[in-house]
C-alpha cells in the first residue's frame, strides 16, 4: 500500500529537496507541500495523507499548533506526523509529540532515515532514538511535573505491562524487551497494544509521554523492576 505524504516546511529548498528523496520510492507519494502550518492544515482536510512531515518553525501557526489542529480534526484514519527539526534538542520537540507527532527526524538525517521513518511511523512504530528518547523526554518532562491525570490512568497497568513500558520508554524495539524480559515478542506486541489502549493513544511515543509525566520512568528509575 502507497504512503500518501504531505510536506510542510516554509523553505522551499528543503521541501523540493524532500520531494527529490521521496518521488522515486515506489511506496511513498507526495501528495502535496504546505508553506505553512495554516496551509499544512487546510491541505490536510482536503488530501488525507498518511503522514505529514511537519517543520516547527513557519509562519502563521508553528508546526506544534498545525499538528494539535491536524490530530483534533474529527475525521478518521488521522495522518501520522513525524516532526522535521534542525536541533537534536530543539525545545519544541517535547511539545510536539505532547500535540500527537508520532516522532521526530533531524533535517540533516540520511535519505534512508527520512523514507524508513516514514513507512516506520505509517506501521504505528515510533520514530525516537533509545539516545534521543532519554535525552529529550526525561530533559523536558520532569522539568514540568508528573500528571495527575497521566498517574491515574498508570494506575490500570498490570505490573507486567508496567514493566513493558519501561522498557518501552528507554527506545527498546518488541524484539530487545522480549529479550530483556524472557518472553515471546508476540507476548510483548500483546502487552503494548493493551497498554496503547488503556491509555488511550495512539502509538509509542504517546506512551513514553505519558511513562515520564506520571513519573514511573525518569533518571535512574528506567528499566523493569
Amino acid at each position: 500500500m502507497t504512503v500518501r505524504v504531505l510536506i510542510a516546511d516554509d523553505q522551499q529548498l528543503i521541501r523540493g529537496g524532500i520531494r527529490m528523496i521521496l518521488d522515486p520510492e515506489p511506496d511513498i507519494e507526495v501528495v502535496g507541500e504546505a508553506s505553512s502550518g495554516r496551509e499544512a492544515v487546510t491541505l490536510c482536510r482536503q488530501l488525507r495523507p498518511d503522514v505529514v512531515l511537519m517543520d516547527i518553525r513557519m509562519p502563521d501557526i508553528n508546526g506544534i499548533e498545525a499538528t494539535r489542529q491536524i490530530l483534533a480534526d474529527g475525521d478518521e484514519p488521522k495522518p501520522c506526523v513525524l516532526i522535521l527539526t534542525t536541533f537534536d534538542l530543539d525545545e519544541y520537540v517535547y511539545d510536539a509529540l505532547r500535540a500527537g507527532a508520532s516522532g521526530f527526524l533531524l533535517k540533516d538525517a540520511p535519505e534512508h532515515q527520512l523514507t524508513n521513518g516514514i513507512l516506520s511511523i505509517r506501521q504505528g512504530d515510533a520514530l525516537l532514538s533509545p539516545t534521543i528518547t532519554r535525552r529529550l523526554v526525561t530533559e523536558f518532562s520532569t522539568a514540568r511535573g508528573a500528571s495527575q491525570a497521566a498517574a491515574k490512568l498508570m494506575a490500570d497497568l498490570t505490573a507486567r505491562e508496567l514493566d513493558v513500558l519501561r522498557l518501552v520508554a528507554t527506545g527498546l524495539s518488541n524484539s530487545e524487551i522480549a529479550a530483556r524480559l524472557i518472553v515471546g515478542e508476540t507476548t510483548v506486541k500483546t502487552h503494548v497494544t493493551r497498554i496503547l489502549m488503556k491509555l488511550g493513544v495512539r502509538d509509542r511515543v504517546q506512551a513514553v509521554v505519558f511513562a515520564y509525566e506520571a513519573g514511573i520512568v525518569g533518571p535512574g528509575r528506567n528499566g523493569a523492576s
